[in-house]
């Protein structure tokens, strides 16, 4: 398998676009999120994290 260094900057491209989307729409809504994750416990988070990572992975596997 051959990394193609487009693709790789394409993906990191869209993740911040999306990632824009919320603070750009409704700034007041990312305060409260952020508010609320400040407040999880590490393994909380670190399990959010995880999940997450497993999904986007699943989703990348399927789509590919």
């Amino acid at each position: 398998m051959t990394v193609v260094w487009t693709d790789l900057l394409a993906a990191l491209a869209l993740v911040l676009v999306i990632e824009g989307i919320i603070p750009f729409i409704n700034p007041q809504s990312l305060r409260r999120m952020l508010e609320t994750a400040a407040q999880l416990d590490d393994r909380t988070l670190r399990i959010a994290g995880l999940a997450s990572m497993m999904l986007g992975a699943i989703l990348l596997t399927v789509v590919r």
